[in-house]
């Protein structure tokens, strides 16, 4: 019996308000929605290939930590950081790392954590 490799096609947020998150995962990276339905909407691949960013609505709110999260790679966390403010995310505390690596933890709109990093 051979091993099938499974090929990631989606990354997937639970969410509350996926036309909002959408809307902030959308300008923050740059990506179009190209699919919704009542509970289940997609934002473009990453790059030519890549997983979907998808966002499926549930009833509850988030309560912990994720177990899973993004790290976006920025050359400057400040300015990359005060735009993603902009946007609805609030940080989850001060740039951690080494000084010439440094990266953030955020929050989006509805508590999801994420990372904006410089080269680590």
């Amino acid at each position: 019996m051979s091993a099938v490799k499974p090929r990631v096609t989606n990354l997937v947020i639970d969410c509350t308000d996926m036309d909002a998150l959408a809307a902030f995962w959308g300008e923050l990276l740059a990506m179009k929605v190209t699919s919704r339905e009542d509970d289940w909407l997609n934002l473009e691949p990453f790059g030519q290939g890549g997983p979907r960013l998808s966002f499926q609505k549930v009833p509850e709110g988030k309560t912990v930590k994720n177990r899973l999260h993004l790290d976006l790679y920025v050359p400057d966390i400040e300015v990359a950081g005060r735009r993603a403010s902009a946007l609805g995310a609030t940080p989850a505390g001060e740039p951690l790392g080494r000084p010439e690596a440094p990266f953030r933890v955020w929050y989006d709109p509805e508590g999801n954590e994420f990372c904006l990093c410089t080269e680590h």
